[in-house]
């Protein structure tokens, strides 16, 4: 029997819904959540991105903040932006997007922004608060993930997980939600001993290491579920000359078969991460003043 398939795609939409519902109700108590997005330079990619989340966050009812600068604005120009974006009382979350072009550092562009509006959850003081079990803001793709598993799988008490990958990005935040949803997390990587056999021992496999195709069907344990985070292009000669297609870090045709559900790629994990975004605007609008965020 096939494994079921978790559609990342059908659940974002409804995670917008309900953020929509709650930021009207904060708008009709005189609080208008806002987000703003700095894009450095015209990478198509980050173009299209930055252009999504813009439509995504007027749609749920916020305010849309777009700054676009040169590729060759300074370090101190990007930074100043950061600090006056701090000081603005209209935005509530600040969101740099990366990479950033030669020539920049993005370490201390990250750091300069406020922990509050850090929607990223890429500040060492967010990640501090996330290893501590404090109220914080998490990266969205980890915080996207996990809404997936525990719509398979509410109850993680006492589960093994184990996720590939270490990142600061995924890897590491991942790691640390499963742990404070009382799993018991094994983090493998590039320099783990056997890890077919490490990966078989998971109630709970989450591919994040970025290598195509990496994770085999005769790495999952009969039932388990697999949440695969990679996005990665290969080759499609089928499809004509110079062709590609998208894949994730599992073979997802074997692991279907032995899974008990899985994330397909595209849309699984991916379409959650503009919805965690608009999801960690709404928490942080509502720590700024007080409120208890939403539970979503």
């Amino acid at each position: 029997m096939s494994a079921t398939i978790i559609d990342g795609k059908s659940f974002a939409e409804g995670l917008r819904g309900r953020i929509a519902t709650a930021v009207e109700a904060m708008k009709a108590n005189g609080v208008h959540p806002g987000l703003a997005v700095v894009l450095v330079g015209n990478d198509p990619a980050s173009e299209v991105y930055v252009g999504s989340k813009a439509r995504q966050t007027v749609e749920v009812g916020m305010r849309s903040f777009e700054h676009r600068l040169p590729a060759d604005v300074s370090q101190q120009e990007l930074e100043a932006l950061v600090a006056r974006l701090n000081a603005d009382p209209e935005v509530d979350g600040i969101l740099v997007q990366l990479p950033l072009p030669a020539g920049l550092d993005a370490e201390p562009v990250i750091a300069a922004i406020h922990p509050d509006k850090d929607v990223d959850g890429l500040t060492h003081a967010n990640a501090g608060r996330l290893a501590n079990g404090a109220v914080g803001l998490v990266p969205c793709t980890p915080l996207g993930s996990m809404m997936l598993i525990r719509s398979v799988l509410p109850d993680l008490s006492g589960k093994e997980a184990v996720v590939v990958g270490r990142s600061n990005l995924v890897g590491k935040p991942i790691a640390q939600l499963l742990l404070a949803a009382n799993a018991t997390v094994t983090v493998a990587h590039s320099r783990t001993r056997d890890l077919p056999a490490v990966c078989r021992r998971a109630d709970v496999l989450v591919a994040a290491v970025g290598r195509p195709e990496m994770i085999r069907g005769d790495y999952i344990k009969p039932g388990a579920v697999v949440i695969d985070v990679g996005i990665n292009r290969i080759p499609a000669p089928e499809r004509g000359e110079g062709k590609t297609r998208l894949v994730g870090d599992v073979a997802f045709q074997e692991a279907k078969e032995i899974a008990g559900a899985i994330t397909p790629v595209p849309g699984g994990v991916g379409p959650m991460t503009i919805a965690c975004l608009l999801a960690n605007t709404l928490t942080a609008a509502s720590l700024r003043r007080g409120l208890t965020p939403p539970t979503f």
